[in-house]
Formats: C-alpha cells, structure tokens, sequence
C-alpha cells in the first residue's frame, strides 16, 4: 500500500533521509552566507519606518525595476492583493489570465476580501494573452457592468518566459482604455535570466510588480511590491489592514540583498539543470515531457495512466520528493538541487518503470 505525502509530512518537516525536494524553489534553505547577512544585519522597527536593511532593500529592487519605490512583504501573495486592492474598489474588476496565480492559487483574496471581480481569459500554450482578447474583455461604461479597473499579467507562466514585445502589446492596450497594469512577477529574475535583459527593461510597459525572493532567490521568507508612490503609499495602508506589518524584519531583508548580489547570477544554473532533467526523463520510454516547454526552472512530466501517486510515493522512499499532480508533474530545480541529484532522479524513475514489466 502506497501511503500519501500528506501521511508523511512529519518526516518531510524533518528533512529526515531526504537527498532532494523537486516539489518547488520554495523550499531552499538559507546558505551559510545568507545566514550571516542575517547575523549581522542592522535592524529597527518597520512599521515605523525605521528599519535601515529594510529601506535599503526597498530602494534597490525600486531602482532595479525603474520604480518609484517599494515595500516589503511577507508573502507574495500578500503583495499581490495589497496591489490589488490599492487599484481597484469594491465593485470594480481586474482582468487576468486563467491560469495566473492571482487568479487560481491566491484563495479569491481580491475578491473575498475587496469584493473585486475577477474576469479571467484563456491563455495559450505558452501561458501568453492576446492584446484582443484583453480589449474585448474590458468592460463599456454601462451600470450593469464592473468598472475595469486593472490588467493582471504574470512572468515567467509555469516557468515559459512571456517575451517583453507582448507584455508591452497587452500594456499599451489597458492604458489606452485607463486601466493600470500589475505584473506577478514571482520568477521575473527567471525570466531576466533567459531573455538576457535587466528586470528594469522588463518592468519598462507596467505599472507595478511583485517579485518573491522566496522562490528561485531562496530567501527564506518575503516579496516586495513596487511601483509609484501613490500606489506604495496606498499599499502599506493595505499590508497594515490584511496584518501584514512587521517589525525587526530586517534580518529577512538582508536575505533579500545577499540574494540579489549573489543568488541572482545562479539561476541560469537552475535552468541548465532543468534541462538536464528534462532530457534524462524524455529518455524513459513511459515519460512524456515536451522540451520546448522548459525555459526556465520548470519541468513538466507525465508519468503515465495513474502512475503518478505511485511513482511519488517510491521516490518519497528514495528520500526524493514531487508533487503528484495529474495530469502533469511539476519538478522544479533551485539551487539546492545539484547534479548528482537530478542523476539519481532520473535513475531512480527508470528503475520505477522497470520493476513494473
């Protein structure tokens, strides 16, 4: 009998015989030098303005994406509804990809909590919109309508990259009919990454991001927002009503910058150890995984007809962890997964299929 994961998340908390985790770049733990920044940082009250390595933080990710200004987050999701709600009133609406996490992964915060409607759009196979599309979805001044009030892009989508000549195309569509654009750009240093350009350059056609550096920057916690400073002024409004202010957080901030300086220039490793993950798997005769989607740090797998709680589970054994999503597996490489990890996964998966003829 196979037994879940959820079964097993004392072990998995405890990291107990476990050689790598593919589930997601959320899980890295801190490096010795990131935990030194840590040690060292100089911290003060937040909530009163008064932490130092939180404003530095704050300055340099602004001035890195050519905005305005900044602030600090717990979480990315916290900064995408704060940026939502500091757009949008109760009644209004934000248009979005179906697939984009604002829309599907964020529990309906936007509109649970701010009564704003979603309107979603089919994406295509790349995670992309249509400028079309978006301008037939924006809404006519009628009372029976939502006002459209905000244009919510994502970059990278399941790790493909959104190019800037589209993002740019979608932008200029909101902002002739008055909308304001806010990227999710969890990954954007993934997606700066493989198009070889500066996140400011990226951030050029929108009027706000929110970047985690808890995913392939690996810091352990915190997202920051930036934009204009009317909207950052508005959105700390909205981080103290959802509760997020925080108060000697500057030993996260430095996190932040030591990732920055030092985990940024990694990720192209993330994304040739992809790769190599991909093309070790598509050589297993009962493995689907298409090598055009991965770009970045993302690989999707298809394991077989109800294969996937199986091989799951005899990985989890292997002290190898994923998810058993259906119908495709996601696996994503960090810098916490090295090459003699991604071997031994593809390994350990053929063995798999080899038990079983």
């Amino acid at each position: 009998m196979y037994s879940s994961m959820l079964d097993r998340k004392d072990q998995i908390g405890s990291n107990s015989g476990l050689i790598a985790d593919f589930r997601s770049d959320t899980v890295t733990r801190p490096s010795k030098g990131m935990l030194e920044a840590m040690a060292k940082a100089k911290v003060g009250d937040d909530v009163y303005d008064d932490d130092p390595t939180v404003a530095e933080l704050e300055r340099k990710l602004a001035e890195m994406a050519g905005m305005e200004n900044a602030l600090f987050f717990p979480t990315g999701t916290q900064s995408n509804l704060a940026a939502l709600l500091s757009y949008c009133g109760r009644g209004d609406e934000y248009i979005a990809g179906d697939e984009y996490h604002i829309f599907i992964d964020e529990a309906g915060g936007a509109a649970v909590l701010g009564g704003i409607s979603p309107f979603p759009l089919p994406t295509d196979n790349s995670g992309g919109l249509d400028p079309q599309q978006v301008k037939d979805a924006i809404k006519p001044d009628d009372f029976h309508c939502p006002i459209s009030r905000l244009l919510c892009l994502e970059n990278t989508v399941s790790g493909r990259v959104q190019n800037p000549e589209r993002i740019a195309a979608l932008a200029k569509v909101a902002h002739e009919n008055n909308l304001s654009v806010h990227l999710d750009g969890a990954r954007i240093f993934n997606a700066a990454t493989a198009l070889n350009l500066s996140l400011k350059t990226l951030c050029e056609p929108v009027d706000s991001i929110s970047i985690c550096l808890s995913k392939g920057l690996g810091v352990p916690i915190g997202s920051v927002l930036c934009g204009s400073e009317y909207l950052i002024k508005r959105a700390k409004r909205m981080r103290k009503l959802l509760g997020g202010g925080m108060r000697q957080v500057g030993v996260l901030a430095a996190c932040g910058l030591y990732a920055l300086e030092h985990h940024v220039p990694l990720l192209e490793n993330d994304h040739n150890k992809a790769m190599k993950l991909a093309r070790g798997l598509q050589s297993i005769p009962e493995v689907t995984v298409d090598l055009s989607t991965v770009e970045t740090n993302m690989v999707f797998m298809n394991p077989g007809k109800e294969q996937h709680q199986p091989l799951c589970d005899y990985l989890f054994e292997e002290g190898i962890l994923i998810g058993a999503q259906v119908p495709e597996i996601r696996l994503v490489t960090h810098m916490d997964i090295s090459n003699e990890a991604i071997e031994l996964f593809i390994e350990k998966t053929r063995f798999f299929y080899q038990m079983k003829i």
